[in-house]
């Protein structure tokens, strides 16, 4: 993907030409057992390698698992009037076989490049839309002063799939108000290897024409991590083929002015979503296929 510029959700100023990082949610394993609790870890890192997101509370704006049925959810969300040192807490419980998804979103940060980085740093996230104003506005030689916030969304899978009803897939294509949001419209978990998967980039809850995904998979037996840009089309979808076990990492970003509450601090503000899951062991391969 090139060089990209790493926002320190900290809000430590960044120096040279430091590298972006995406940020997404991964439990320990993606299949579990009925009543298994877990932690769904935050992290952040290059190429789908990272280190553990901040804990502060203060960072987290809505934290929540969302299970078969619409009842199933728990809410983590720290409540409010915590203290800047205060920690949140991300173990789950998975009582219900079925599909499962946790999404956190995080508060907005802040920060400024020089002109020059921020320039190379839409290019290199495919910011197209952004480029363009700053073009037509003359404003590429201004310094980039920017508000962001993540949103990311992590499917887990209860028991086996073949023995729940299509109806326990629910969650997983469910839309859930996020300001950029990957949606699936089938449930990974009962693909088999090779077949289609299809994700709706949704902006606002509207198709994001023209987004760019990144797409991330590791490889068994220690073999490189595979990786790919690929772009929404006109009713805002993406196409892969889930061709191992994975897990798989889905990452976009979408930049716009920013709104008027932030122009104190900010000229644009970025949304960066992302989504993790497992594919088809290799026992679910399809006959013929190597």
């Amino acid at each position: 993907m090139g060089i990209r510029f790493f926002f320190l959700l900290s809000g430590l100023a960044v120096c040279g030409a430091a590298l972006a990082h995406e940020f997404w949610l991964e439990a320990p394993r993606f299949r579990l057992q009925p009543g298994d609790t877990v932690n769904v870890h935050t992290f952040i890192g290059a190429d789908f390698k990272g280190e553990p997101w901040t804990t502060k509370a203060a960072k987290v704006h809505r934290l929540m698992r969302f299970g078969p049925v619409p009842a199933d959810t728990t809410n983590l969300t720290p409540a409010p009037g915590f203290a800047e040192t205060d920690t949140f807490r991300t173990a789950f419980n998975f009582a219900r076989p079925g599909t499962h998804l946790v999404l956190l979103q995080s508060t907005s940060s802040f920060i400024e490049l020089p002109a020059e980085k921020f320039n190379t740093y839409l290019r290199e996230e495919g910011l197209d839309f952004a480029q363009k104003l700053r073009q037509e506005n003359e404003e590429t030689t201004k310094a980039g002063r920017e508000a962001y916030s993540r949103c990311a969304k992590t499917l887990l899978q209860v028991g086996d799939p073949a023995l729940v009803p299509l109806a326990a897939d629910s969650a997983c294509r469910h839309i859930y108000g996020l300001p950029l949001e990957l949606v699936p419209e089938q449930n990974p978990y009962r693909l088999a290897a090779d077949k289609a998967l299809t994700v709706r980039v949704l902006r606002g809850g509207r198709p994001a024409f023209g987004a760019a995904v990144q797409v991330w998979q590791r490889q068994l037996g220690g073999l490189p991590t595979t990786h790919y840009t690929t772009r929404a089309n006109q009713s805002g979808r993406i196409l892969l083929r889930l061709s191992g076990p994975g897990p798989y990492l889905l990452a976009t970003v979408d930049m716009r002015p920013a709104a008027a509450r932030l122009r104190e601090r900010a000229d644009w503000q970025s949304t960066w979503a992302s989504l993790t899951f497992a594919g088809p062991p290799a026992a679910l391969r399809l006959p013929g296929k190597h």
